[in-house]
């Protein structure tokens, strides 16, 4: 697929079947999230993939809206970034979310992104309790999960007609 048909069809999905995402197709996944650009090159982010049904449960749970999508997901990957590494982990985590969220699209898979970062769950951050599920370090900071499977219900692609030009400003 042409890199700007892959940004135009693009769309998050909330609503995902049974079909398995194979080990070839997350593979291909990973790789283009590790191959994402951060800050100086120092590669801070790592990712953990979660396949484990009562797991995806619990981090279905783990703000007050928005990540309930999780249960019906193939899988989820939690994009985690070594504070020790870099102090942009903020935007290096979301350039590498961004890159897996386009290869899935490129391989014809289903993702949407669940916000963790600055999230609450009855007034706790959800960054914490992500935390406590999955056992991560302190020096590790959460941004963000994508989950991941396959969907019948994927969004009609934007048009090029989409594009709002009027947000570009060029200054003279």
């Amino acid at each position: 697929m042409e890199f700007m048909d892959v940004l135009l069809k693009r769309r998050s999905t909330r609503k995902f079947t049974d079909e398995k995402v194979t080990k070839d197709e997350l593979d291909k996944v990973l790789k283009a999230g590790l191959l994402a650009p951060s800050s100086m090159n120092r590669k801070p982010i790592n990712f953990m993939v979660v396949e484990r049904r009562e797991t995806l449960d619990a981090l279905a749970e783990a703000k007050d809206h928005g990540a309930e999508l999780l249960r019906d997901a193939d899988k989820a990957i939690i994009v985690i970034a070594d504070t020790m590494i870099s102090d942009t982990w903020c935007e290096d985590s979301s350039i590498a979310l961004t890159y897996l969220h386009l290869a899935a699209t490129d391989l014809g898979l289903a993702s949407c992104w669940v916000q963790i970062h600055m999230r609450k769950k009855d007034g706790v951050y959800a960054e914490s309790v992500v935390r406590d599920i999955l056992k991560i370090d302190e020096h590790y900071r959460i941004a963000g999960i994508m989950a991941l499977g396959h969907s019948d219900d994927i969004p009609a692609p934007h048009s090029p007609d989409d594009i709002d030009k009027s947000k570009v400003h060029f200054l003279v």
